[in-house]
């Protein structure tokens, strides 16, 4: 009889197997969004105080 899992385990196995690779290039322009996002952030605070 197969061993039952709780929803939360079966869930972790499911994001652990479908998990998407990402390239270094994707990594890179991942991080210089992120950056650039913030950057307007700060910006937009300090023009509309």
């Amino acid at each position: 009889m197969p061993k039952k899992k709780n929803a939360s385990s079966l869930i972790s196995e499911l994001k652990r197997k479908t998990r998407r690779t990402y390239s270094s290039e994707e990594k890179i322009r991942i991080v210089l969004e992120g950056l650039k996002e913030g950057y307007i952030l700060i910006i937009n605070k300090y023009i509309y105080q």
